[in-house]
């Protein structure tokens, strides 16, 4: 057991909470509490939000070579610490400590990007409607910021909304999930160490979110809400954002189709559908919940992904060769028991796995269900687990109809060596995220996003920094022709 206790960030100071409450956090594989932290409540908010707005001005006053240097030393050191970071999330989040760390650089990647990025924030200069007129585009940073940020991608979830508002030359303040806070104060460490200056980020973590978030959502001078969650969630942060008018980007539920057509590489189709549906034990909005495979390879398909599975090893995270860790919650562990019930009693077959295999942590083994139909649960919501639900199809219009057949659309999958769909699929997936012949689309440079009701706005690439800047024109007159 390891029993550590830490303390919030707040205007760039270590300090304990306000209330003086503590609260444990545990390792889902052992069920053992790792961590106490301390219970963040209103008047620690209050306080972030003062510090941030004190030193608002200050920071957006900064070059955006000063504001990329930061970034690019905490995205180096983050590296450094690689193996250090990436323990302390598998033991707080559950991912085996090899996936952790490629979580770890695939987070340092978002700030070495918007550092890079800070630096082509570039105005422009419109033909004016009269000779004696200039027509001038400015951005600014819109102001003090605040990161909602989920447990299943501790780090990355944190940097792909840090570094774009401090590139921008906001300030922000971080509030992460109650159930994996110790990977969110260790990057407050970093950035403490690479000289931030004090105030322009805190990060914040309370048992109960509501009472925190309320107070910078009714606080007119958080101008932003980025959050990264559910869907229902999201919804309630968008009415509580109207009253004060303040921007929103928003990462939601998915409910992902992955499809592979008779003329796929097979081979790379099963891989890849490992990858889109067992990254982070299936906890991914971007995970693949929906397998809809063309009649006349289903069986091929099917054969080659059970025999994968079925050689994944499970367990603690920390141990060698653990392919598969535990879930966050036993809640997490009951939706899945839910949908594979659901499907079983609808008629689908357990081929592989279908229990939690284990009396000791929250774990569910790798399943695979065939069989399934579109009035299973399985296919209506987010499963958020190890589950594979295969569907067959028989032609391209019908998959498309029942893949667009829901109200998210973040992202979906495709396979298929024919280049005339690649482009059909693209034009007509209604889908933020689309990964063709790849199942890992992610990446920094790209905009990450969803339609419909899986949220607003985009992560990553040169739109990602959009986001935190308001757009300005100047209108120049008096300039003699």
């Amino acid at each position: 057991m390891i029993t550590k206790m830490s303390h919030l960030f707040i205007g760039g100071d270590w300090c304990e909470a306000s209330t003086g409450e503590y609260f444990d956090v545990l390792n889902p594989a052992t069920e053992e509490v790792i961590a106490r932290v301390p219970d963040a409540g209103s008047v620690d908010m209050r306080m972030a939000i003062d510090a941030a707005l004190a030193v608002q001005k200050s920071w957006a006053s900064t070059t955006a070579a000063q504001r990329s240097k930061i970034l690019l030393s905490a995205a180096n050191l983050m590296r450094d610490r690689a193996e250090h970071l990436a323990q302390i999330m598998t033991l707080e989040e559950g991912k085996p400590v090899l996936e952790a760390k490629g979580e770890v650089t695939y987070a340092a990647s978002f700030l070495e990007w918007f550092a890079e990025e800070a630096k082509r924030v570039y105005g422009e200069i419109i033909p004016a409607n009269a000779p004696d007129k200039r027509i001038l585009i400015i951005k600014r940073p819109l102001g003090l910021a605040l990161a909602i940020t989920p447990w299943n991608f501790p780090a990355a979830m944190i940097t792909r909304k840090v570094g774009p508002a401090l590139a921008a030359g906001c300030t922000m303040i971080v509030k992460p999930s109650e159930l994996t806070p110790l990977t969110a104060l260790e990057i407050a460490k970093i950035f403490e160490e690479v000289g931030l200056p004090k105030g322009v980020l805190s990060v914040l973590v309370g048992k109960d979110p509501a009472p925190l978030v309320k107070v910078a959502m009714d606080d007119f001078n958080v101008r932003k809400v980025t959050f990264t969650g559910s869907t229902s969630v999201g919804k309630l942060l968008m009415k509580q954002s109207a009253d004060t008018m303040k921007r929103i980007s928003f990462e939601l539920g998915g409910q992902a189709p992955f499809i592979v057509f008779d003329d796929a590489d097979i081979n790379s189709a099963v891989e890849n559908a490992i990858i889109a549906k067992m990254r982070s034990m299936g906890e991914s909005c971007v995970a693949a919940n929906r397998i809809y495979v063309q009649r006349a390879v289903l069986e091929q398909f099917t054969s080659k992904l059970v025999s994968k599975l079925a050689e994944f090893r499970i367990g603690n995270g920390l141990e060698d060769g653990v392919q598969v860790g535990p879930l966050i919650e036993p809640a997490a562990v009951e939706k899945v028991e839910l949908h594979v019930a659901d499907a079983t009693k609808k008629g689908a077959k357990v081929i592989l796995g279908g229990s939690r295999g284990t009396n000791v942590g929250y774990f569910y083994l790798p399943t695979v269900l065939t069989n399934v139909t579109d009035s299973m649960l399985i296919t209506q919501e987010e499963t958020f687990g190890p589950v594979a639900a295969v569907i067959p199809f028989d032609t391209e219009e019908e998959v498309l109809e029942r893949a667009n057949n829901t109200h998210h659309g973040l992202a979906a999958y495709y396979f298929t060596k024919d280049i005339g769909r690649v482009f059909r699929l693209a034009e007509k997936l209604q889908f933020g995220i689309l990964g063709a012949n790849d199942g890992l689309p992610s990446t920094a440079q790209a905009p990450f996003g969803g339609v419909k009701e899986s949220g607003l706005g985009r992560e990553g690439g040169h739109h990602g920094i959009d986001e935190y800047l308001d757009v300005k024109y100047v209108s120049l007159g008096g300039i003699s022709s």
